[in-house]
């Protein structure tokens, strides 16, 4: 699977939409990549199991150091999962290869 490339992101968090755009790329089993956002770039490394990631990176936002923790599945050009944000819980995230 072509997992491979930069996707447009919203993530529907507790305190409205996020946009990102997260770019991937594989080796093997291993993932790297960047996050921008309006927090800046972000880089992170995770996994990846044929169409599964798992993904995680440490931001500094309004309420301190928190780290995200993704899970997401890519079908064709689409890829949808949840970000667990530290002790706010998890939120959906959607988005489409761009």
């Amino acid at each position: 699977m072509a997992i491979d490339g930069s996707y447009k992101i919203e993530i529907d968090t507790p305190m409205g939409k996020q946009e990102a755009t997260m770019t991937f790329k594989t080796d093997g089993g291993k993932l790297s990549g960047t996050a921008e956002s309006m927090m800046g770039k972000q880089e992170f490394t995770g996994t990846v199991n044929g169409d599964a990631l798992t993904w995680t990176m440490d931001i500094n936002s309004p309420m301190g150091e928190m780290k995200l923790e993704y899970t997401a599945k890519v079908t064709g050009d689409a890829i949808a999962g949840e970000v667990k944000a530290g002790s706010f819980g998890s939120s959906p995230f959607k988005g489409k290869k761009i």
